[in-house]
């Protein structure tokens, strides 16, 4: 008589698990829609001659542009931190504007 054979099950060595193993992320993108408008030459133009209106006529003296641009540089390359730069720009503003409104009142009267 013919002995059965047995059946041997070939042990498999498990893998090791990698990440995410078998989980499939599912990722969705929002594009909402945005219009963009379309603006033509003269608007363009007419929006920057009603803000040049607004602007003060007398040009900057070139001490002030020398000042705050050398503000702006020291910030720029770390010398100083912006906010401490924005500080010192609007109060150096502050008081000389002060100070022209205060020649222009006395001049007037």
């Amino acid at each position: 008589m013919a002995k059965p054979t047995e059946t041997t099950q070939q042990e498999t060595p498990e893998t090791p698990a990698r990440d995410g193993a078998g989980l499939h992320l599912h990722m969705r993108t929002l594009h909402p829609p945005v219009p963009i408008p379309y603006l033509t030459k003269e608007e363009v133009a007419n929006t920057a001659r009603a803000a040049t209106t607004q602007l003060p006529s007398k040009a900057a003296p070139a001490k002030d542009l020398v000042f705050y641009g050398g503000l702006g540089a020291l910030a720029v390359a770390g010398a100083l931190e912006w906010p401490v730069a924005l500080a010192i720009g609007g109060a150096t503003w502050l008081v000389r504007s002060g100070r022209k409104e205060k020649q222009d009142t006395d001049v007037q009267t």
